[in-house]
C-alpha cells in the first residue's frame, strides 16, 4: 500500500470585516483619469454610465459613440463593426476614450463547457478555472472584453429556472468556484488581449426568491444574508473581479439597484471595493413597478445614490443625470467615482493602448479546448446509483440507445450560450456510435415535454435486442434559465411512461438524465439499474458521458446541490437547523392507523409523505471503484488554527477519484448553527490499493459566524467535525476550541 498526503487549507472565504477587497486602481492609471476628468463635460461623464444594446452601425449608434453618450456597448459580434465602433470612439469623439464591448459568455462562447452548475458538480477549481479561460480566449478574439459572470448566488431552490447558472446551495463551494471563474476570465493581466472583465452576479440576494419564481421578492436577516449570500460576492472582490451586478429583486423591501446599504456602505465601504458596478438589463427602471421610484427621474437619483455606476438599458441616466446634477439632487462627486471607476477598468483591459482587435481564424473549437471540455464534461457527471451494470461489461455488443436527450445537440449545451453552434455539438448518440459497439437507436420521444406514446413502441422494440439499454432523459435547455421557473420539477412529457415500459423488458436499464436543475426522479431512479446524473454537459457532453459510461473515466462528480425526493421539500438544503425536534421515530402517512387519536406528544420534524432527508444529499457521488475513511484525528495549533486529518483508502480495483468534504459543527453558540457547514474539500486521485492522509488546515474564521449584532467571529466551545465523501457520511470527531 502506497501513502501520499494531500494538504488543503480550509479556505472560508467569509466576509469577515478584517479582509478587504484586492484594490484594483494603480497610480499611473490615476494620473491618467485626473487628467481626462478634468476635461471631460457633465454630459461626457454621463456617457461613460451609459451603456447600450447593439445596433450595427446604425446612425444612431454612430451618433452616440461620437459625442461620448456611451461607454459600454452589449451583445455587438461583428468584429468589424466593433472595430469600427472603436474607432470612432478613439478617433472621432472629443476625448478618444475607448468602448468596451460586453457579452454574456456564462459557460462557454463557442465551445461550451457544462452549465455553471455541472462545473461545480465537478468540485474541481482547476478544471472551473480553465472553463473561463478557454471562453476568455474565445470570446476576446471577436472583441468581448467584458463578460456578465460568474453568477454566484447562492442557489437553494432547484424550481429557480437560474440555478442551473448557479455553483450551488453552499457558501464555502461557491466562493472556491467563483474565485476560480475570475481568476479564469481575468488573467494575471487583464490587459492581455485574450483575457476578459469579470462580473460577479447578481448581488445580491437573487436566488431566495420566493416560491423560486424569477424576479420574486426576497426576504433575508442580516445575519443570514452575511452568512450566506455575501462570501461569495467577498470572494470574488477579493480574487479581484472587475465588476459586480445588481440584482433585478427587493432585499427586504429595497431593490438591489437603489439599496445604499448593500452597495454603498457594505460593498465600497466594508469590503473597499473599487470595481465598476453595473445594473441588470434595465433594473433601474423596474424601480418603478417594484414601487420603490416613482418615474425614472426619481429612479436615476435612487440609483445613482446607491453607487450604481452603469444604467444598462434602462435610460434612467443618459435621461436625467444632467438634470438632477443641475438642480443639485445629485452630488457630482458621485458622478465622479462613477466615471473614475469605469475608466479605471478601461485601463486595466488595456484599452486605451490596444482598443481594437486582430481577427484569429483559429480561435475556436480548438483542440485543447474540445478536450477541456470533454473533461469537464465526465467530471461533473454524478453517479447516483449502480448495480453493477456499469462500466459497460467487454461482453456488451448491442446497446439500445433511446430517449429524448440522447442526440440533441442544442439541448445538450444548456442556457445561456447564445453563441452556441449545435452542428458543433458531439451528442451521445454520436460518440456511442463511435466505440466498439453495436448501436440501435430509437428516440422514443421527440423532445423532453412530448406527450405523445406513438414512438415508444419502437424504442421498446430495439431494447428487446439489445444486451443493455441506455435512455437519456431530462430537460430541454429552454426549460431552465432565466425566467424559466417550474412549479413541477418531475420529468415532463411522458419520459416516465418510456422508462416504466424500458423497464419492463427486463434488460438492464442505465438513465442518463441531462437537465438544468435537480429533478424529484426517484421512481425513475428506482426503476433504473444505474443513473448518471449530468447537468446540461455542452459541446463535448456526449464524449464525456461515454467515457463513463466505458469506464474509461470513472465518475468523480458530487452533487453541488441537495436532490428532493417531492418538490413539496423545497427549499431543501444540507445546511438546515436542527430544530427542537430534530426527524425520529417516522411514521409515513400511509403508516397512521385508521382513527388514530390527534396527540402532539412525540412528534418531531418531517413530512408525512416524503419522510425526512432528500433522494440524494448534497456532496454525493459514487465511483467505480469504493474508498474507505478512516477515523478522523484533530489538534490545534498557534494562533487558533486547527488541523484535521484522515486517511483514505482506494479500496477497489481502479483508479478513481473522489472528493473528501470537510463539515463542522458548532454545537452550542449565541445563534443556532447548522447541522453540518462544509469548510473545506479535496478532490483526489488514487490508484487500487491506494492510500492517502487528507489533511486540513482551519484558521479561526472557518470555525466563526455573523452574530445578531453583526460581529464575526468564532465562539469558544465543543465542535463536531467529519471528513466524508457528501454530507450525510462520516463518524464526527469531537474537539474544544
Amino acid at each position: 500500500m502506497t501513502n501520499i498526503t494531500f494538504i488543503a487549507a480550509g479556505m472560508m472565504l467569509c466576509a469577515a470585516t478584517a479582509l478587504s477587497a484586492q484594490s484594483l486602481s494603480q497610480p499611473k492609471d490615476e494620473a491618467r483619469i485626473d487628467e481626462l476628468m478634468s476635461r471631460m463635460t457633465l454630459t461626457e461623464k454621463i456617457g461613460q454610465m451609459n451603456q447600450l444594446n447593439g445596433m450595427g452601425l446604425s446612425k444612431d449608434m454612430r451618433g452616440s459613440v461620437r459625442s461620448g453618450g456611451v461607454g459600454t456597448i452589449l451583445n455587438e459580434l461583428d468584429t468589424d463593426t466593433i472595430n469600427e465602433l472603436q474607432r470612432i470612439a478613439v478617433e472621432e469623439s472629443r476625448l478618444g476614450i475607448p468602448l468596451i464591448f460586453a457579452r454574456d459568455v456564462i459557460h462557454g462562447f463557442k465551445t461550451i463547457f457544462p452549465i455553471p452548475l455541472g462545473q461545480a458538480a465537478s468540485w474541481d477549481q482547476s478544471l472551473v478555472e480553465q472553463g473561463a479561460q478557454i471562453a476568455a480566449r474565445e470570446a476576446s478574439s471577436t472583441g468581448i472584453r467584458w463578460t456578465f459572470a460568474p453568477m454566484i448566488d447562492i442557489s437553494r431552490d432547484p424550481r429557480w429556472g437560474r440555478i442551473a447558472e448557479s455553483l450551488g446551495e453552499d457558501t464555502h463551494l461557491a466562493s472556491v468556484l467563483g474565485a476560480a471563474m475570475v481568476r479564469g476570465f481575468q488573467g494575471e493581466d487583464m490587459s492581455a488581449p485574450d483575457r476578459m472583465a469579470a462580473c460577479a452576479k447578481h448581488f445580491a440576494g437573487y436566488a431566495a426568491s420566493e416560491s423560486g419564481r424569477d424576479y420574486n421578492t426576497t426576504w433575508i436577516p442580516r445575519t443570514q444574508l452575511r452568512e450566506t449570500y455575501l462570501p461569495p460576492f467577498k470572494a470574488a472582490a477579493d480574487a479581484g473581479a472587475a465588476s459586480f451586478m445588481c440584482s433585478f429583486n427587493d432585499i427586504n423591501g429595497i431593490p438591489s439597484s437603489g439599496n445604499r446599504w448593500l452597495n454603498v456602505d457594505l460593498l465600497r465601504g466594508e469590503w473597499g471595493y473599487d470595481g465598476v458596478l453595473v445594473s441588470d438589463w434595465g433594473s433601474i427602471e423596474q424601480m418603478i413597478p417594484h414601487g420603490y421610484s416613482a418615474d425614472l427621474a426619481h429612479a436615476a437619483r435612487q440609483a445613482a445614490d446607491a453607487g450604481v455606476d452603469i444604467d444598462m438599458m434602462s435610460h434612467a441616466y443618459d435621461r436625467h443625470l444632467e438634470k438632477l446634477v443641475d438642480s443639485g439632487k445629485i452630488d457630482i462627486a458621485q458622478i465622479d467615482a462613477a466615471v473614475r471607476r469605469v475608466l479605471r477598468m478601461k485601463m486595466r483591459l488595456g484599452l486605451f493602448e490596444n482598443p481594437y482587435v486582430r481577427k484569429t481564424a483559429d480561435a475556436f473549437y480548438r483542440t485543447d479546448a474540445l478536450a477541456a471540455a470533454r473533461r469537464a464534461a465526465a467530471e461533473s457527471a454524478v453517479l447516483l446509483k449502480n448495480n453493477g451494470v456499469l462500466p459497460l461489461a467487454k461482453g456488451v455488443k448491442k446497446v439500445a440507445v433511446v430517449g429524448p436527450l440522447a442526440d440533441s445537440g442544442r439541448d445538450q449545451v444548456g442556457t445561456w450560450c447564445f453563441d452556441a453552434e449545435p452542428e458543433h455539438s458531439v451528442t451521445p448518440l454520436k460518440a456511442l456510435r463511435d466505440e466498439a459497439l453495436e448501436i440501435i437507436h430509437a428516440p422514443g420521444l421527440a423532445y423532453s415535454r412530448d406527450k405523445s406514446s406513438e414512438s415508444i413502441a419502437a424504442a421498446v422494440k430495439a431494447a428487446r435486442r439489445a444486451d443493455v439499454i441506455l435512455c437519456f432523459v431530462g430537460e430541454e435547455a429552454i426549460l431552465s434559465g432565466e425566467a424559466r421557473s417550474r412549479a413541477d420539477i418531475a420529468l415532463p412529457g411522458a419520459q416516465t411512461e418510456l422508462i416504466r415500459q424500458l423497464r419492463a423488458t427486463g434488460k438492464p436499464l442505465v438513465l442518463v438524465v441531462m437537465a438544468g436543475r435537480p429533478l424529484t426522479i426517484g421512481a425513475e431512479v428506482a426503476m433504473s439499474d444505474a443513473t448518471i446524473f449530468s447537468f446540461h454537459a455542452g459541446t463535448m457532453a456526449g464524449p464525456g458521458l461515454a467515457d463513463v459510461i466505458t469506464g474509461r473515466v470513472s465518475p468523480s462528480g458530487h452533487l453541488p446541490v441537495t436532490f428532493p425526493r417531492m418538490v413539496g421539500q423545497v427549499p431543501i438544503y444540507y445546511n438546515h437547523k436542527n430544530t427542537g425536534r430534530p426527524a425520529a421515530d417516522i411514521t409515513l402517512i400511509d403508516d397512521i392507523p385508521v382513527d388514530a387519536m390527534q396527540t402532539s406528544l412525540g412528534f418531531t420534524s418531517y413530512h408525512l409523505d416524503a419522510g425526512d432527508g432528500p433522494l440524494f444529499p448534497f456532496g454525493y457521488g459514487m465511483s467505480y471503484s469504493t474508498f474507505e475513511y478512516g477515523p478522523v484525528t484533530v489538534s490545534t495549533g498557534p494562533n487558533g488554527t486547527v488541523t484535521a486529518t484522515c486517511t483514505v483508502t482506494n479500496s477497489g480495483r481502479c483508479t478513481a477519484s473522489d472528493v473528501a468534504q470537510l463539515y463542522i459543527r458548532d454545537r452550542v453558540a449565541s445563534l443556532v448553527r447548522p447541522i453540518r457547514e462544509l469548510r473545506g474539500f479535496r478532490k483526489f486521485t488514487l490508484d487500487a490499493g491506494q492510500s492517502a492522509d487528507v489533511e486540513f488546515k482551519l484558521t479561526p474564521d472557518d470555525l466563526g459566524f455573523w452574530r445578531a449584532d453583526e460581529t464575526f467571529g468564532p465562539e469558544h466551545g465543543e465542535f463536531d467535525l467529519w471528513i466524508a465523501p457528501d454530507s450525510n457520511s462520516g463518524v464526527p470527531v469531537t474537539f474544544n476550541y
